[in-house]
């Protein structure tokens, strides 16, 4: 099963959550990590590339800190131009059909924060439909998204437990979706 991470972190040297769980992602097998920050600094994405990328994957895991209840402004762009009409959607459009997208990411703040009586007045869940329907928009499986909160402090203890959360669901995806699709081969 190759696994294609697109990580976007607009500083990856301030990162301790997103760094940490990248770099547990990029010693897996079958695991190639993109990272757009450092690709396309200027923005000027090459959509063949990332297409090529996505094109050759089965489980597409965004990594991204939440940047104002969304992703990170690179990742937005790299929607906006990577999953163009007639390619990741419309009439005939079929490249993201049945692969699976999984969003992983840091909050800042503690998952108490996200409650009624919280900083933000809503739970996390609020947030997650605009990018679930961004997955299921262009024909992609939806995974429960993993979301680490208290990013800005972490413990090492917190951060290994996090990259193991990580891994652990990784492999049980993996598991599932590879028997998934030998119930379904022909």
């Amino acid at each position: 099963m190759r696994t294609l991470v697109i990580h976007a972190h607009p500083r990856p040297s301030h990162s301790i959550v997103t760094q940490g769980l990248r770099q547990a992602l990029g010693g897996c097998p079958d695991v190639e990590v993109r990272q757009l920050y450092e690709l396309y600094p200027d923005f000027d994405i090459d959509v063949a590339a990332e297409q090529q990328a996505l094109a050759q994957a089965e489980l597409v895991i965004w990594l991204c800190p939440v940047y104002w209840y969304s992703v990170p402004a690179l990742l937005k762009h790299w929607f906006d131009q990577v999953l163009a009409h007639g390619w990741a959607y419309g009439p005939g459009a079929a490249a993201l059909q049945g692969k699976t997208a999984w969003w992983v990411a840091s909050a800042g703040a503690a998952a108490s924060a996200y409650t009624a009586d919280g900083a933000h007045q809503r739970p996390f869940a609020d947030f997650v439909p605009p990018i679930e329907q961004t997955a299921r928009f262009c024909g992609m499986h939806w995974l429960p998204p993993l979301v680490l909160h208290g990013g800005h402090a972490t413990s090492p203890a917190d951060l290994q437990a996090g990259r193991d959360t990580l891994l652990a669901r990784l492999a049980q995806h993996r598991l599932t979706l590879a028997t998934d699709k030998e119930r379904t081969a022909p």
